[in-house]
């Protein structure tokens, strides 16, 4: 990546912190040559020298820019791990407020039965699906099964999910695609069973051109998660997921019986 290419990364990065394009820039040219003038961080940044003083003095409030009160005045950018933490600790402030009024918020109950809602809902995207699984995973009570068809998910977050879902006494059932997939899960995981499938179907004929199955993940019989991979246009692999929930819903019964041979079946009376 070139200096400018990183450059307009970093901008890009701040801007989605929540700073404006101008403050960001004139941040950048700082800690670029630590102190200046507003000349010199127009000329660096590009920023129109009138409003390199307004930039500024937001930046200042923010806790990222010192002023020296000098004719001309003088800036300064705070050191690099110093402008991190402080926009570290602002993000997370934004975050713990927004949870805050989240959980606010006036919810209004359906008063539908939870044995008797059926829903199926849709993911897109690798973060979003892992994210999901993550959270099947720590909020499971007595149950977990997992079938692994693309390697590619076994991350060391979900390895930690699980090994705490163990320490929790859920029951763990895992199953591989294929014999390096098995291997790993019995070695991350010696004391859940762990079974190899024969569903070649999961992954079609054709990785390029297919829908192909990347996990399936069910919780307590009654949440249950599909991903797959579909092809772009452009030849690359986007995965997207439903997720279904309810102890009666369509789906969830299907994929319950269809892993039901690596299950003990006096723990399933749903199926």
């Amino acid at each position: 990546m070139s200096q400018d290419e990183t450059t307009a990364e970093a901008i890009s990065l701040l801007q989605d912190l929540g700073l404006q394009e101008y403050e960001a820039r004139c941040f950048i040219a700082l800690t670029k040559i630590h102190e200046g003038t507003a000349k010199d961080i127009h000329e660096l940044s590009d920023v129109p020298r009138t409003r390199v003083y307004d930039a500024v003095r937001v930046l200042e409030s923010q806790g990222l820019v010192e002023v020296q009160h000098s004719t001309p005045q003088t800036f300064r950018s705070v050191g690099i791990e110093e402008a991190t933490q402080t926009l570290h600790q602002k993000y997370d402030n934004r975050i713990e407020t927004l949870q805050t009024y989240l959980e606010n918020t006036d919810y209004r109950d359906s008063g539908a039965d939870d044995e008797q809602l059926q829903e199926v809902w849709s993911l897109n995207g690798h973060e979003a699906i892992e994210s999901r699984t993550l959270q099947l995973v720590d909020e499971a009570e007595f149950e977990i099964g997992l079938l692994v068809v693309d390697e590619g998910i076994l991350s060391d977050a979900l390895f930690d999910g699980l090994h705490e879902a163990q320490e929790r006494e859920v029951s763990i059932l895992l199953g591989g695609q294929s014999e390096t997939i098995t291997a790993r899960l019995e070695a991350e995981l010696p004391m859940s069973r762990v079974f190899e499938t024969e569903l070649d179907w999961l992954t079609g004929q054709s990785s390029d051109t297919e829908v192909a199955i990347s996990r399936i993940v069910l919780v307590d019989r009654e949440a249950l998660l599909i991903g797959s991979y579909y092809p772009d246009a452009d030849g690359t692999q986007n995965e997207q997921a439903i997720f279904a929930s309810g102890l009666r819903n369509g789906v969830v019964v299907l994929l319950r019986r269809l892993l039901s041979t690596g299950l003990a079946a006096d723990r399933d009376p749903q199926a």
